[in-house]
């Protein structure tokens, strides 16, 4: 009796350390059930198939009925792990995202295997993990002992081989790389030593630097040090045309021509990722061609294998993005500009009120202005005439309006000028300049006369910036009614002098 709860007690404690051993073990362990499978092959076999592969390819529908038809019992930790999901539930739940695309094809050799009754399978296929990443696998699979005759417990092992598969594809183009790639890449490719900047970054960390961002805020010097120590080893044939270089020689004797200004700071972050260990590298930097213009670039900065001791070789490569800048400069231009007047739209303009009530500086000056008589001219000359006055209304004020001050045209011929950190007198003053300007401006063109009324009103001590701007435009309300009461007492002075 003694001898009998021994032995089940042995048992149990080798179920639980199987148990254990399953779940803790370091590869992607299922245990399915393929009973479904093994009666539909069953029936497909009563019905006389005799080549699966044959027979599956010729409906893909049965393909997927085999995949509904296996059950997923149990999987270790490292499966979870490796495809994302929070339990087993979560998983069985999101196989139709796991089992997909062009994993079928795998799995029509794993089903023929199993057909042909050889209680094994083995597959390269594809997966995804819950988040949609695409791993490759190794697969091998074993009907377990005492399961052969229904196949209700398979246990399916799968290694994630993703890094060796990429690895092996990168070695099987590398041949082909070396033949041509580099000199004749449609992008710009360096071949460059950093050797001498590892060299710099030691010493200073040796002298107990810890932060690069720091040391280089106290001492920006360290930046243009390391900048000239870039000794250039290569470049292709694409990097001479896009730097405007008639030959290498040229090219290399002109590099501080090429590193200069706005890439000092591109290549500070630069050394910062190299100081904390990133030997790959992805961001947009400016250079100069040897012509001065400035180009924009996709920079990929890679230390190449074998040389992260001592940084003595590193590729970079630089894809021209100065079209697409040049496009993002002007849609942001455009989203924040009227096109007629080339002043600041209304949405620039509500957006830097909302900055300026938030942020100041104060006191806040406003004004408010609207062109005269642009419905007489579009009535009298037409629209290209009004909009010719419009204009010449931006012209003045382009010109009148200096940073930090803005103006902006907020609607059909209402402008509004905001002149932080700016008092009452400094108001005044700019409507005068403005008021100066037009004179000057009605000397230069024939027609329509250009004028303004304006208003302005000065933030006070708790006012809310809306307040004034009501009291601003109320004054140009003012300054307009004065303007028409004027036209119309000189057309009663000219009636009666007729």
């Amino acid at each position: 009796m003694h001898d009998q709860h021994g032995a089940t007690a042995v048992r149990s404690d080798r179920r639980d350390d199987e148990a254990d051993t399953f779940d803790v073990a370091p590869v992607s362990l299922w245990l399915h059930d393929y009973s479904a499978v093994k009666a539909l092959f069953a029936d497909w076999k009563a019905a006389g198939v005799t080549n699966l592969r044959d027979f599956l390819r010729a409906d893909p529908d049965r393909i997927k009925a085999c995949s509904e038809r296996f059950r997923v019992i149990k999987v270790n930790r490292r499966t979870l792990t490796l495809f994302e999901a929070d339990n087993l539930n979560h998983l069985v739940e999101n196989l139709g995202r796991v089992f997909r695309d062009d994993m079928f094809h795998a799995f029509v050799d794993e089903l023929v295997q199993l057909w042909e009754g050889r209680g094994q399978f083995v597959s390269h296929s594809v997966n995804y993990t819950l988040s949609g990443r695409r791993i490759e696998i190794d697969l091998k699979g074993t009907v377990l002992p005492g399961h052969e005759h229904d196949w209700s417990c398979v246990l399916v092992v799968l290694e994630d081989v993703t890094a060796r598969e990429s690895a092996r594809r990168a070695l099987a183009l590398s041949e082909q790389y070396a033949r041509g790639l580099f000199e004749h890449s449609p992008v710009s490719l360096w071949v460059e030593d950093f050797s001498s900047i590892k060299r710099l970054m030691d010493e200073i960390r040796c002298r107990g630097i810890t932060d690069l961002r720091v040391f280089t805020d106290v001492h920006p010097e360290f930046v243009a040090r390391c900048m000239s120590e870039i000794r250039v080893i290569d470049v292709n044939k694409h990097t001479l045309l896009q730097f405007s270089a008639p030959d290498k020689a040229t090219l290399l004797s002109r590099l501080s021509d090429v590193f200069r200004d706005e890439m000092l700071e591109h290549f500070r972050e630069q050394l910062i990722d190299l100081w904390q260990g990133k030997l790959f590298q992805q961001r947009e930097v400016v250079n100069y061609a040897l012509d001065g213009s400035e180009l924009h670039f996709h920079l990929q900065f890679s230390v190449l294998p074998g040389h992260e001791h001592d940084w003595s070789l590193v590729q970079v490569a630089l894809t021209d993005i100065t079209a697409r800048k040049k496009a993002e400069a002007y849609l942001e231009y455009l989203g924040q500009h009227d096109v007629l007047t080339k002043l600041y739209n209304r949405s620039f303009y509500v957006d830097e009120l909302n900055r300026l009530e938030r942020k100041g500086p104060y006191p806040v000056t406003i004004i408010v202005a609207d062109l005269n008589g642009l419905k007489i001219t579009n009535d009298q000359w037409g629209h290209a005439a009004g909009d010719a006055l419009l204009r010449r209304a931006g012209e003045v004020l382009s010109e009148a309006v200096l940073k930090p001050n803005h103006a902006a045209r907020i609607g059909g011929d209402e402008f509004a000028i905001l002149m932080p950190a700016a008092d009452e007198r400094e108001g005044e003053l700019m409507i005068a300049n403005i008021n100066r300007l037009i004179e000057i401006n009605n000397q230069f063109y024939t027609g329509s006369t250009l004028g303004l009324s304006m208003g302005a009103a000065t933030s006070r001590p708790g006012d809310r910036l809306e307040a004034v701007v009501k009291r601003a435009d109320m004054r140009m309300f003012q300054s307009k009614r004065e303007f028409y009461t004027a036209i119309e007492n000189d057309r009663k002075q000219a009636g009666a002098g007729v």
